[in-house]
């Protein structure tokens, strides 16, 4: 298949560039491929296609705050996006300026701090801090919105750019499916006996680069850190082992699920993937998936059109385009049941 294959058209007014008032007061598209229709719910309907014994994977990674603004010594403005801590003090990071800075020189950053360019890999720069990173994101970083958004982060974005669940901080990019789930729906799903487990998968700022060859299948995607835990694994089989189902919130649970599964067993897993899913893949470890409308010609777009099908998600998304929904981060959900069917 072809990048083309993916595209499709989106009036601007649909781009979703702020939250609902409420997280639950999305619209939530039903793809049933056993039924071969398209439902249009309101998100708390979600409720209604889950049962006692299924079990919700969600991706508890939490977003830092990873953009800084800097300047060069001689004067020029530096933006700095943080995508990855390597040690207390050094990190690798997308350098954003009118002529990037050289391999020894200084960034001075917010609060009298600055960085030190150790070097290069690929689009990345290794950059040393002159006080622990964690501390320095904290009190001087900002929210890094997508960039489709076309805005700058708000203070209200700290709290909704995140999920109510996220503990483990890594990610620059938001598991952007689980934005819509609050407190009151995970009490409603806990008295309806659903289960849940935790994954952890640190979306990095690569989920937003284009892919940049025509043929899909000569494109690489980027590492991103991921970590199953024995419990969450256990929780995994033993579902399985019950007939229960497997519904994975978010594209990056998916990937996590499928990475840490690849041996054929599911396990405990810390390290990286760079797993590519698209049309041709076949599924190991997800009944049901959760997740948002994705920008076209994207990876994550390819992910769900090779859980779905690609004919019927496309449909989709002209279905979406036609209804109003409002896409990407911010954006409404789609709950994906598979053709074979949800038992």
């Amino acid at each position: 298949m072809f990048l083309s294959d993916f595209d499709y058209e989106l009036p601007d007014r649909l781009i979703a560039r702020y939250p609902a008032a409420e997280r639950r007061a999305s619209r939530l598209l039903v793809v049933d491929g056993r039924a071969g229709t398209l439902e249009d719910r309101a998100f708390p309907d979600l409720c209604a296609y889950l049962r006692a014994g299924d079990l919700l994977v969600l991706n508890d990674t939490r977003v830092i705050k990873a953009r800084l603004h800097g300047a060069k010594d001689t004067g020029g403005k530096v933006e700095v996006l943080v995508e990855r801590l390597i040690g207390e003090a050094k990190a690798l990071a997308q350098l954003k300026a009118s002529k990037v800075p050289k391999p020894g020189s200084q960034i001075r950053l917010p609060g009298g701090c600055s960085a030190r360019v150790l070097g290069r890999s690929d689009d990345l720069y290794e950059l040393e801090f002159s006080r622990p990173v964690h501390a320095l994101l904290e009190a001087h970083g900002e929210v890094p919105l997508p960039p489709y958004l076309e805005r700058d982060a708000e203070a209200s974005d700290t709290e909704r750019y995140q999920t109510v669940y996220a503990r483990e901080h890594g990610a620059v990019a938001a598991p952007t499916a689980g934005l819509h789930i609050d407190e009151q729906l995970l009490a409603d799903l806990d008295a309806a006996g659903v289960g849940r487990a935790f994954v952890t998968l640190h979306v990095g700022a690569g989920t937003f680069q284009s892919l940049r060859h025509e043929d899909i299948d000569a494109n690489r995607l980027h590492h991103e850190r991921v970590e199953v835990s024995s419990a969450a694994a256990q929780a995994i089989n033993a579902t399985r082992a019950s007939g229960g189902r497997i519904i994975a919130v978010g594209t990056t649970s998916v990937r996590a699920l499928e990475a840490a599964g690849s041996g054929g067993e599911m396990r405990a897993m810390s390290g990286e993937t760079d797993l590519f899913i698209r049309p041709g893949y076949r599924f190991g470890y997800v009944d049901a998936l959760l997740t948002n409308f994705h920008l076209p010609r994207s990876s994550l777009l390819m992910l769900v059109a090779a859980f779905a099908g690609y004919e019927r998600i496309m449909e989709a998304y002209r279905h979406a385009v036609r209804q109003n929904y409002r896409f990407f981060s911010y954006g409404d959900a789609m709950l994906i049941l598979p053709a074979g069917g949800l038992q």
